[in-house]
């Protein structure tokens, strides 16, 4: 990831797109593109290959799923290009589709859960950075649609740390919400990735892996 990130934002709305292009800009994003339509997201995708795009679920022409359509054809051309959605709903197949390369990269928040630019900002930096942050009524939802259970071998406090995980949590932020230390956060996460049969790797991707376990994608 450069210093000045490029970046695409899509998003239907004038006064939301205009507002996050200003706000990541003031962050030290390089913002390519601010675009409204579905079909413009699929030629500026192509045409900038941005380091990280924001992308709004359902915009013109069909107001459905557009803007998510866009950003699965995006991944299939380019495996692990990093999207961040933002969205008024969780549209759980979708999530799981652009979940399910395994690649990391995606970021699923809800607009009206995002409650400051700090909280966002860092998001779409873990996404572009490669991890996967997800808002936790998308966790709930897509865990309850699990029909399976891969992690039945974990404790209910290395669940917790899963769950954080799969937030976007850092080790640090997780020690912070379950109050203890970062080393047994860490402990706690070699103990996840045991159990998940996950074997030695960059910890990015190893966290990665265990966040689509979690998931069940």
């Amino acid at each position: 990831m450069s210093d000045r990130p490029r970046t695409l934002v899509a998003e239907d709305q004038y006064l939301l797109r205009d507002g996050l292009t200003h706000l990541l800009t003031a962050h030290g994003f390089d913002v390519v593109a601010a675009v409204a339509t579905g079909p413009e997201l699929v030629a500026a995708l192509r045409a900038h290959r941005p380091e990280v795009s924001i992308v709004d679920v359902r915009m013109p022409p069909t107001n459905t799923d557009e803007g998510l359509q866009a950003a699965l054809a995006a991944r299939r051309e380019v495996p692990g290009l990093p999207i961040l959605v933002l969205s008024q709903h969780v549209e759980q197949l979708y999530a799981r589709e652009l979940l399910a390369d395994g690649t990391g990269a995606i970021g699923y928040l809800l607009k009206d859960r995002v409650f400051n630019a700090e909280q966002f900002i860092d998001a779409v930096r873990r996404v572009a950075a490669g991890g996967t942050v997800m808002d936790p009524e998308v966790i709930a939802k897509l865990v309850a649609g699990n029909a399976s259970d891969p992690l039945s071998a974990l404790t209910p406090r290395e669940r917790e740390v899963l769950s954080l995980m799969a937030e976007g949590c850092s080790n640090a932020a997780i020690a912070s919400r379950l109050h203890f230390s970062e080393g047994a956060v860490g402990k706690h996460t070699a103990n996840i990735f045991a159990k998940l049969g996950i074997s030695a790797s960059d910890d990015t991707n190893r966290r990665v892996l265990a966040v689509l376990a979690y998931l069940g994608s």
